[in-house]
């Protein structure tokens, strides 16, 4: 029978056959490491999205709302940055930050909305 080691600190591994790790400490360190952002740019990127969906979070509590882009723009929403695109067979297009969206309008207005189906 061949010896394992933990993936994490290379310790021989005693028990179960199916064993990968010598500890918890190990297992959840070893986590960890495999699923951080990888680089400054995708944790940036992160940050930028959890802030969009907060600021929209924030101004949608009865789950939908109409505002300036100013209003948008002085909380810091940065458009460059959505997780995806809905278009309506209308041809809308809005915009979403995880569950959170928005849809241009007329004048720099938005109009805020929730897809509650997700």
């Amino acid at each position: 029978m061949e010896d394992k080691y933990c993936l994490e600190c290379g310790t021989r591994l005693m028990g179960r056959v199916d064993k990968k790790f010598c500890s918890d400490q190990c297992r959840n360190t070893y986590n960890n490491r495999l699923n951080k952002d990888e680089t400054t740019y995708m944790r940036n990127v992160n940050h930028t999205l959890r802030k969009n969906r907060r600021i929209l979070k924030d101004l949608t509590p009865e789950g939908k709302a109409k505002v300036k882009k100013q209003m948008l723009q002085s909380k810091g929403f940065d458009f460059k940055y959505f997780t995806h695109i809905y278009k309506t067979k209308e041809g809308k297009v809005y915009y979403f930050c995880y569950e959170h969206g928005y849809l241009p309008l007329e004048n720099d207005y938005f109009a805020l909305v929730v897809n509650k189906s997700i």
